[in-house]
């Protein structure tokens, strides 16, 4: 991408420059912006901050949610594509915890000081 030239110099010029190139990557804000999408949804929100604290199966989940297991698995699938949560599998159970994956992680501490909540022990 080549710079544009603005119609005010306000003083930051090479900034500028780095700032410009990095706006230009839009695959990368749109990564972003897709994770953002799931955890705006509330359901998501709280599945992934339970996933944070503790392995669990959909059935678990869904009870703890008071949700069907269908809407569970459809949240969770979600959660999976978008690399914030994993899954393994043992025997016929299949079992989510939140990605140990500095983003995940990130966003953890974030939702948690956005609550003002900590960790239960």
């Amino acid at each position: 991408m080549s710079i544009k030239e603005l119609p005010h110099d306000h003083g930051h010029g090479q900034r500028l420059e780095e700032l410009q190139a990095q706006l230009s990557n839009t695959d990368k804000f749109s990564v972003v912006s897709d994770v953002f999408k799931q955890l705006g949804d509330t359901t998501r929100l709280r599945i992934f901050w339970l996933l944070c604290h503790c392995e669990e199966c959909v059935l678990n989940i869904a009870a703890m949610m008071d949700m069907s297991s269908p809407a569970i698995a459809h949240h969770l699938k979600l959660l999976r594509d978008n690399g914030l949560v994993v899954s393994c599998r043992e025997g016929k159970e299949v079992y989510y915890r939140a990605a140990d994956t500095p983003q995940s992680n990130l966003l953890h501490v974030i939702i948690e000081q956005v609550m003002e909540i900590t960790c239960p022990e």
